[in-house]
């Protein structure tokens, strides 16, 4: 199996005191990534799947000594350090005070996963506060995808990311011609693993549905405190043509019948199981909004395809949104809709996406940077343009 860029970030910790923890939406490869650790590892190891009652009876003993002393027969440790895995982890709330007395008492190296970003939050109290390396796995970006479809090779994308290969990567017309219709696929079907590798288009379909319904079932009915799953459903639908587009809260909430607090809080929800992307206003001081003025984005333009229907300029801003994302922190800019700027990477860079990108288009986005002071900024255009201050998403 393919080692995803995250790997190598992760890699790194091994010898750390603190926890592994990823976390990140159903299906995206937490438990193959944890697997390949696993694999690699040359050390006392052990591996649980708490989807399995029989495995969470493992830690089901009130004397922490006890679990310890398991673990040392099961590894057939003496005084050599062991390597616990857990798969799933939010099926056993209880596992965190476990981890917490086995790190602190035994030196215990733990690899977590879990599928919410938002039950993990609970799940993790601040007991657990400098015990932890927190990792949010997200779908494939493009340049993994290539690699993931035998396009290109590890060292033809960056390892780890790094926004400035981006910049001095050189693309021309054959190899944009040749990426094209890989880009195409990569907006209609997303960046899941598995919908990636499979050939077949309706195969294609029949996956991201069946991940949509498991993500309905298990994350918005178990990991909420929300009875009628029907108001989220509906949300979901609601911003769908909203992709791109700041959120007028009181207006959601108007369409959906509910008061606003509560489509602050669907909203909050809908990031916090990393099903959505809301994106802030762009300010050099932190941001302290809430879901109200940020722009919306689907975490997976696949998933967003199978619910509803976009055009294409909407399509390829989600589809970069998400790219970007995987280099730093996304914001965009806006002054009473008189200046824009569609996207602000870590505060320093600036782009604007465009199916067909103009000259215009990169006077204005230029003069808007250097009014905030980015340090540089690109028009990222869908049409090829060989000219300097244009890159594409088939490079990102």
């Amino acid at each position: 199996m393919k080692k995803r860029i995250l790997y190598i970030d992760i890699i790194k910790q091994v010898e750390h005191k603190n926890a592994i923890v990823i976390t990140g939406l159903r299906q995206v490869g937490k438990t193959t990534l944890m697997k390949q650790i696993f694999n690699d590892l040359k050390k006392p190891k052990i591996w649980f799947d708490l989807d399995n009652p029989l495995d969470q009876k493992f830690f089901e003993e009130e004397d922490y000594k006890l679990i310890f002393t398991r673990l040392c027969r099961e590894t057939g440790v003496t005084d050599e350090r062991i390597f616990v895995f857990i798969d799933e982890i939010q099926n056993f709330p209880e596992i965190t005070k476990i981890v917490k007395y086995l790190i602190d008492h035994h030196s215990v190296k733990f690899f977590l996963t879990g599928s919410s970003n938002f039950y993990m939050k609970n799940l993790f109290p601040e007991s657990l506060s400098g015990r932890k390396f927190l990792y949010k796995l997200e779908p494939l970006n493009f340049l993994e995808y290539l690699y993931f479809r035998d396009i290109i090779k590890p060292v033809e994308y960056p390892f780890p990311y790094d926004i400035k290969n981006i910049f001095n990567k050189i693309i021309d017309n054959f190899d944009y011609k040749k990426r094209e219709p890989y880009y195409e696929d990569y907006c209609n079907y997303g960046g899941f693993p598995e919908v990636v590798i499979t050939e077949n288009f309706e195969t294609k379909k029949l996956i991201l549905k069946n991940i949509f319904s498991s993500f309905f079932e298990k994350d918005l009915r178990l990991l909420s405190d929300y009875k009628d799953s029907r108001e989220l459903r509906d949300l979901i639908l609601l911003l769908i043509p909203r992709i791109g587009s700041m959120l007028d809260v009181t207006k959601l909430a108007s369409e959906l019948r509910i008061d606003r607090v509560k489509t602050y809080a669907y909203l909050e929800f809908l990031q916090g199981i990393f099903f959505l992307k809301l994106i802030p206003k762009y300010s050099k001081s932190i941001d302290r909004t809430v879901a109200g003025g940020k722009k919306v984005y689907f975490a997976d333009t696949g998933m967003l395809n199978i619910l509803g229907n976009i055009n294409d300029g909407q399509m390829l801003e989600n589809t970069v949104i998400n790219q970007l994302c995987h280099y730093g922190e996304v914001s965009f800019y806006n002054y009473r809709n008189s200046a824009e700027i569609d996207a602000v990477l870590d505060k320093s860079y600036g782009f604007e996406i465009k199916m067909n990108g103009t000259v215009h288009d990169l006077l204005k986005l230029e003069k808007v940077s250097q009014k905030l002071g980015l340090n540089k900024s690109y028009v990222i255009s869908r049409k090829y343009i060989e000219k300097k201050g244009f890159i594409f998403p088939h490079m990102i």
